[in-house]
C-alpha cells in the first residue's frame, strides 16, 4: 500500500487494510468553519469576533462578543466552565469562535463557543478508534484519488466517495445523502469484500486433469437428466479438464436432483477414484443405495462409524461420513461433501489432506440444498465457482396454509385422513422441553396428546442419541413422527404427506422450506401448515405462495437482512452497512464485471 509506518499503525488500530475500506468510515458529523455573512438560527456557525467584557457567574462564564461577520453583538456562555477555558477570552482579542447559535427576541446567544484555528473549510468530525482531529488528519493524508484507483476502484466512484469526506461547498445531510454517493458508498464496499474473497482463493495444480464421458450413461437412466443437471455435469467436466484443481459449489433446492451430479461426477473420474463425505449416517446409506443403483459397473465402498476395516485401495468410489476422516485414506482424484454447511471448514480441508499427495489437490465439489439468493451466488463466485440448479425434475404437488388454533379440529381430521390413506405426517416443534418465555407447547407437553389418540408415534431431536434409528424405525412403521427441526436435511421419507410446524413465525423461511421439502418427495400429494399464535404474518403469506427455494432465499433477506458469506451463516443482521442484497443486483453485476475485467 506504500504507506508510512505511522499511517500503518493506524490503519491497524482502526482494523482496516486498504484506503477503500478507510473512505467506507463516513463522517458522523461536519462543522461548517466558513465565516457566512448571514446568521443561521439554530444552527452551529463561525463568528469572527472581538470580546468585548467577560462576566464570571457562579457556575457560568458569560462572554459578550461582537461578532464583524454579522455586525452586531452576541453573548457567549460557558456552562460549568473548565479553568482552561476561562484563558481563551481576553477582553479586546479578535479570534474565530464556533458554537450553537439561538435568537430570541432580537437577542442572540452562543452555547459552549470555542476557539478555532482550521478556518475556511467545512470538516467531517469522525468517530473511531482514533481521536477526532487525529483521524480527519489521517484522512487528509491517506484518501487521495491515486490511492483508491490504486486498489481497483473506478475514478468516478473515488471522486464521489472523496465528496463525502471532503465536501467543497455543501454540507451533506448524511441521513439523505445523494442516491449516488450512496451507490457509491455500496459498490465500495462489495468491491473491497469481493476483492478480499477473491485473494482467499488459492489456485493448487490438479491430481489429475482428465475426464470420462457421462453422455452414454445418462441414456441408460429410467429418466432424462433437466437441462440444469445437464448444465452443472457440464461445468464440471469442464473443471476436471483443467490443470488447476476445481473448486465448486453446486446449489440445488430441495429434490433437484443433486445426486444424479454427485453420481455423473463420480463416473466422470473414472479410471481415478472419488470420495463423498454426507452429514449422517442415513444421508450417506441413502446415497450408497443411489450409486449402487445408478452406477451398477463401479466399485463402491460405504464408510460409516460402523463398517469394519476394509482395505479402500481397491474401491472407485467411496462414500462415508465424518467416519472417513479417522481412516487411513487412499489417493483419490475428486473429493465431494454433501450439505457442505454442516461441515467446519477444517473438516473439508482434513478430508482434501488425506487423500492428497505432495504438492498437487483433488478436484474439490460442495453441494448444498439451502438455496441462496442469487445476489449471494454471484458475490460467491469470487471465491469459488458456483452452479445453480434452481428446477426440480418433477413438480411437486404441496399445498401451504398458515392455520390458527381455531383450526384445530379441522387438522386433526386431516391428519386422521391421511394415515387412514397409509401416509404419515410430521409434526415440528420449537422446544424439547417446557419453556417460560414460548407460548407453545413443547415437544414433552404435546406428546402425550399425540399418543393418546394415534398408535405407531415417534419422537426425536437434535440431542437424541439415537435421532438416526428413530427415523429409520419411523421410515418403516410409523404414523407421526414429532421432532424439532433436526429433520430438515436430507432424510427421505417416501411416504411423507403431510408437515405441521408449530410457532413457525419463529423460523426463517429457508427453515421452513426445507422442513416443507420433506414432503411429497415421491410425487404424494403434499400439506404444509403453518401453526402460528400471531394473527396475521404477511411473511408467512408470502412463504405460502412461494415455491422455489431461490425466491424463498431472496424473500428471506427482505425480511431478515442478510447474513456473513465469509462465515457461511445467513444469520440476521448483515456484514454490509450499505448494500442490501435483497435490493443490490445490479450493483453486485457490476462489481463482479469490474473485478472479472481485473484478472
Amino acid at each position: 500500500m506504500g504507506m508510512t509506518k505511522e499511517q500503518e499503525e493506524k490503519f491497524k488500530k482502526l482494523g482496516l487494510s486498504s484506503y477503500i475500506e478507510l473512505a467506507l468510515v463516513v463522517p458522523s458529523s461536519y462543522e461548517d468553519l466558513r465565516v457566512h455573512e448571514k446568521l443561521q438560527i439554530h444552527a452551529m456557525q463561525l463568528i469572527d469576533a472581538t470580546v468585548e467584557s467577560v462576566y464570571r457567574a457562579p457556575n457560568s462564564l458569560q462572554i459578550t462578543f461582537f461578532a464583524h461577520n454579522f455586525g452586531h453583538l452576541i453573548t457567549g456562555v460557558l456552562f460549568r466552565p473548565k479553568p482552561y477555558m476561562m484563558h481563551q477570552f481576553k477582553v479586546g482579542d479578535r479570534d474565530y469562535y464556533y458554537g450553537m447559535v439561538e435568537c430570541k427576541n432580537g437577542f442572540c446567544s452562543m452555547s459552549m463557543p470555542k476557539k478555532v484555528t482550521n478556518i475556511g473549510a467545512i470538516t467531517p468530525k469522525y468517530k473511531s478508534a482514533l481521536r477526532s482531529d487525529v483521524m480527519f488528519r489521517l484522512m487528509q493524508s491517506s484518501l487521495t484519488k491515486e490511492n483508491l484507483i490504486s486498489e481497483g476502484l473506478k475514478a468516478e466512484i473515488a471522486e464521489e466517495l472523496l465528496h463525502v469526506h471532503f465536501p467543497a461547498q455543501i454540507v451533506p445531510n448524511l441521513r439523505e445523502l445523494e442516491a449516488k454517493t450512496v451507490d457509491a458508498l455500496k459498490y465500495s464496499e462489495l468491491f473491497s469484500y469481493m476483492k478480499q474473497l477473491s485473494n482467499k482463493r488459492r489456485y493448487f495444480k490438479a491430481l489429475t486433469s482428465s475426464c470420462s464421458d457421462y453422455e452414454k450413461w445418462a441414456q441408460t437412466l429410467p429418466f432424462r437428466l433437466t437441462h440444469e443437471q445437464v448444465k452443472s455435469i457440464e461445468e464440471i467436466k469442464a473443471d476436471f479438464s483443467k490443470e488447476i484443481s476445481a473448486r465448486r459449489m453446486i446449489v440445488g433446492d430441495v429434490g433437484s436432483g443433486k445426486t444424479m451430479v454427485i453420481l455423473a461426477s463420480a463416473l466422470m473420474m473414472l479410471p481415478n477414484r472419488s470420495v463423498l463425505m454426507a452429514p449422517t449416517t442415513i444421508l450417506a446409506n441413502q446415497l450408497y443405495t443411489e450409486a449402487k443403483k445408478f452406477l451398477p459397473d463401479i466399485k463402491i465402498a460405504l464408510v460409516t462409524n460402523k463398517t469394519k476395516d476394509i482395505d479402500l485401495d481397491e474401491y472407485d468410489f467411496i462414500i462415508g461420513t465424518h467416519a472417513l476422516l479417522y481412516r487411513e485414506l487412499p489417493c483419490a482424484s475428486l473429493v465431494m461433501v454433501d450439505e457442505q454447511h454442516r461441515f467446519g471448514t477444517a473438516q473439508r480441508n482434513l478430508l482434501e489432506k488425506l487423500v492428497s499427495s505432495g504438492e498437487k489437490k483433488p478436484h474439490f465439489l460442495q453441494f448444498s440444498a439451502t438455496p441462496i439468493p442469487r445476489t449471494q451466488a454471484m458475490i460467491e463466485t469470487a471465491h469459488i465457482d458456483v452452479s445453480l440448479i434452481t428446477t426440480t425434475p418433477f413438480k411437486k404437488d404441496i399445498t401451504s396454509t398458515v392455520i390458527h388454533k381455531n383450526d384445530f379440529k379441522e387438522l386433526l381430521e386431516h391428519i386422521k385422513i391421511e394415515i387412514e390413506s397409509g401416509n404419515q405426517v410430521l409434526l415440528v416443534y420449537p422446544l424439547v422441553e417446557q419453556s417460560e418465555v414460548l407460548e407453545y407447547q413443547s415437544i414433552d407437553e404435546a406428546r402425550g396428546f399425540w399418543e393418546k389418540r394415534f398408535s405407531n408415534v415417534y419422537v426425536t431431536h437434535g440431542k437424541d442419541k439415537e435421532k438416526e434409528e428413530v427415523l429409520l424405525e419411523f421410515n418403516k412403521s410409523g404414523a407421526i413422527l414429532i421432532a424439532t427441526t433436526v429433520v430438515e436435511v436430507g432424510i427421505s421419507l417416501p411416504r411423507l404427506s403431510t408437515v405441521v410446524i408449530v410457532g413457525a413465525e419463529r423460523l426463517g423461511l429457508s427453515t421452513l422450506h426445507q422442513l416443507r421439502g420433506r414432503v411429497s418427495r415421491t410425487g404424494l400429494k403434499g400439506y404444509c401448515f403453518l401453526y402460528t399464535n400471531q394473527s396475521s404474518s404477511e411473511r408467512l403469506d408470502r412463504f405460502t405462495q412461494t415455491t422455489s427455494g431461490f425466491d424463498i432465499a431472496n424473500l428471506d433477506l427482505k425480511f431478515r437482512k442478510g447474513g456473513d458469506l465469509l462465515k457461511g451463516h445467513n444469520q440476521s443482521g448483515s456484514q454490509f452497512k450499505w448494500v442490501d442484497l435483497a435490493e443490490d443486483e445490479e450493483i453486485v453485476k457490476s462489481v463482479k464485471e469490474d473485478l472479472g475485467k481485473r484478472k
